[in-house]
């Protein structure tokens, strides 16, 4: 089975900001690592794509309801959203990082967050992650809507840490905020049932031929070089990960 072709596919994308991943110009046009990877992808497969920011806690639903064809928004492949959604393989995999204040030692642990507030965006990983493993013994788990907002109540001395991908906080620890206020205090522990597989490109269950186009396409940027090509403006490591 597989979604019905109009003129153009809908490639659902976060209408938050999330350098480097995705972030809309001066002008207000979107581009970052998962645009680009989104339109080489549908390229690779010979699909007409439209770029559609849609505010994260509602982009499931907008592809349920077929608002949306596809969704490349850093979306971590977990059993939970499995539930709702297919995924294709995946396209990239990074670890969660823990950020908090300059001068502050303490580590990515429960024993280390004991006691803290801790910021995360809400209906990620990150959340879940963090009231599963920090939730018992940390102050509270303070969920906000955008991650920029979370960032900046760390910098504002509102919260104590702040839990997200690792290199989103690495991208806010080089803007002079960042650099001013903060530092990372390492990785959490994986936790798979959590944090997932990593990264895919979320579909609905019955677009199957959809889902096998962005299979063979994710296999072959990853053949041809684009990938890499790609990968390289943004990162200095393997953002494909194991």
């Amino acid at each position: 089975m597989g979604v019905a072709q109009a003129d153009s596919l809908k490639v659902g994308i976060a209408a938050e900001p999330y350098p480097p991943f995705a972030a809309p110009d001066a002008s207000g046009t979107w581009g970052g690592w998962e645009v680009e990877i989104a339109n080489a992808l549908c390229a690779e497969a010979k699909l007409e794509c439209e770029i559609t920011p849609i505010s994260w806690d509602g982009i499931i639903p907008a592809l349920t309801t077929k608002k949306i064809d596809m969704i490349t928004a850093s979306m971590s492949i977990t059993a939970e959203r499995e539930k709702t959604i297919a995924f294709s393989d995946k396209y990239y995999n990074t670890p969660t990082g823990i950020i908090g204040p300059k001068g502050e030692t303490f580590d990515a642990t429960p024993e280390g967050l004991k006691g803290k507030i801790i910021g995360v965006q809400v209906s990620t990983i990150h959340e879940a992650y963090a009231k599963k493993h920090f939730g018992p013994t940390a102050a509270e788990i303070k969920i906000y809507q955008t991650q920029d907002e979370a960032n900046a109540d760390l910098a504002a001395g509102r919260v104590d840490a702040v839990q997200a991908d690792a290199i989103a906080l690495k991208d806010f620890l080089d803007t002079d905020q960042g650099k001013e206020c903060c530092d990372m205090k390492g990785n959490v522990v994986d936790d798979p049932e959590v944090l997932g597989k990593g990264v895919g490109v979320g579909l609905r269950k019955e677009d199957t031929d959809l889902r096998d186009k962005m299979n063979a396409a994710i296999a072959g940027i990853r053949a041809n070089g684009k990938y890499d090509e790609i990968a390289k403006k943004y990162f200095d490591f393997d953002i494909y990960g194991g």
